[in-house]
């Protein structure tokens, strides 16, 4: 249980960060949305640009986050040397990047559809160097148990950035869209001077034989991060060029916008790898492992479906975080790409497996059947249904992933993951889920307090079965 609580606590404190920093991120999806309207497809442009960032974010860290961790704690290497290669790595192959970008930036901005204005691809070229190489100092952080630091600089980087946001937009009335990427760039920077102490103070080393040996480890991570990320970027990179309709990054801009609601579950998902992952590959030969991981996905289970039934029951009021009415049409969205996220979530649970056996080619194979999937939804629906069908597409990605890791993983690595409860809280969140569906032409203050009584059938069955209040400390000898 040791493990455990530490995994509880390191998730409450990068948790923490990542839903407050997510709640201050969300200010700017009603900034935006009210200063540009559906139809003028400029919060399109945003939600297609950040698609390809986060696919070159990928590519240019290429899983030499996981590969830290793993040889970090490896008994033949030394700490140090491996951080120093891994600095090394990544920051040639982000400058290098940047440089050609640059050299290219009008056949690429041609490309991208921005032909008329380059400076956005430009900007967030040098925005995402930048970005790819500070992974590995955050990295660091983790891998030192520095949560508090950590979670200070992403909050201070997001408070920074919806700040000059504020500035440029509400108090200037500004109107230019592309101020958005200048904007992150100047908060980038920002960062890069305040981890400074991360990547001074020693000696910069490059070991070419551990080189050769992390790029084995982690180029099939590399592999599976590719399928990951277009698992959920694809559909946003992919409309502009299979949507028919005129109004297309109107419509991309209704789905981006919708789907930033549904963004609960990668917050939960985001704070609980940041934790777990360090301290799984710390413990890997420790004999109550076994235990620790399937607990640690029932509860994940358990959470994320409160989560689910809690953004859906109160659709009403969190409507409003996308300002402006014109976007809402795109509200259906959110139960399915909650729902994906959730599986996303197991499936990156599930992932464990092949990662301390030293088979990371099986994540590769996982992810890419599931963007094959993907793609496969998109292209085929896109033209008829529109952005439904990025929705359906997602979820029919991570829901196959998951399953093939899951059975293929019970052979290689079997695990004893208590099915038959999960199951049944799985069964009860979507039984609650249609109930919902019954208040939907109920008065608002009816249909709220309707979801409130289910959702809170939920919290009892959690208490009832799994958390028994009187079991927990300080308060818990109220309830015995």
């Amino acid at each position: 249980m040791g493990k455990l609580t530490t995994i509880f606590k390191d998730t409450a404190i990068y948790g923490l960060s990542s839903i407050i920093g997510r709640f201050l991120n969300y200010l700017l999806v009603p900034l935006y949305t009210a200063q540009f309207s559906a139809a003028s497809g400029a919060y399109g442009i945003i939600t297609n640009i950040y698609a390809y960032v986060a696919l070159a974010m990928v590519l240019l860290t290429f899983g030499m986050e996981t590969t830290y961790f793993r040889f970090t704690n490896k008994t033949h290497t030394d700490s140090e040397t491996v951080y120093g290669t891994t600095l090394i790595t990544v920051g040639s192959i982000s400058l290098v990047f940047a440089v050609l970008v640059l050299l290219l930036l009008s056949p690429i901005s041609q490309l991208m559809g921005y032909g008329e204005h380059p400076d956005y691809v430009g900007v967030m070229a040098v925005t995402i160097a930048i970005d790819a190489f500070l992974c590995i100092p955050f990295a660091h952080l983790r891998q030192q148990r520095k949560a508090i630091k950590f979670a200070a600089l992403k909050l201070l980087n997001i408070m920074v950035t919806i700040l000059l946001n504020l500035i440029y937009f509400y108090f200037m009335d500004g109107k230019d869209v592309g101020y958005v990427f200048y904007i992150n760039l100047a908060c980038t920077v920002m960062l890069a001077v305040c981890l400074i102490t991360e990547y001074t103070g020693f000696r910069w080393k490059l070991d070419k034989v551990l080189l050769r040996n992390m790029l084995s480890y982690s180029w099939p991570i590399l592999i599976l991060g590719i399928a990951g990320i277009l698992n959920q970027t694809a559909d946003k990179m992919l409309f502009p060029y299979i949507y028919e309709g005129s109004d297309m990054r109107a419509q991309l801009g209704i789905y981006g916008a919708c789907s930033k609601i549904a963004m609960i579950m990668a917050m939960i998902t985001q704070a609980f790898r940041f934790a777990y992952e360090p301290i799984v590959f710390a413990g890997v030969k420790d004999k109550d492992q076994h235990e620790m991981y399937t607990k640690t996905m029932k509860f994940f289970i358990i959470f994320t479906l409160l989560a689910f039934l809690i953004v859906v029951g109160y659709m009403d009021l969190l409507k409003y975080i996308v300002r402006n009415p014109d976007y809402w049409v795109g509200l259906k969205v959110v139960p399915i790409v909650m729902a994906a996220e959730i599986m996303m979530g197991i499936y990156f649970n599930l992932s464990f497996w092949y990662k301390i056996i030293d088979k990371t080619i099986w994540g590769a194979i996982f992810s890419g059947i599931g963007c094959a999937v993907l793609l496969a939804v998109n292209i085929i629906f896109v033209p008829k249904y529109g952005f439904m069908a990025c929705a359906w597409g997602g979820f029919a990605g991570y829901g196959v992933a998951m399953l093939a890791s899951y059975f293929v993983g019970q052979k290689y690595y079997p695990l004893k993951y208590p099915i038959k409860e999960i199951v049944l809280y799985v069964v009860l969140a979507y039984v609650l889920f249609r109930l919902m569906d019954l208040s939907v032409d109920w008065p608002m203050m009816g249909r709220l307090a309707f979801n409130t009584l289910l959702i809170l059938i939920f919290v009892a069955v959690i208490v009832k079965f799994d958390l028994p209040l009187g079991k927990l400390p300080v308060i818990g000898k109220y309830f015995r």
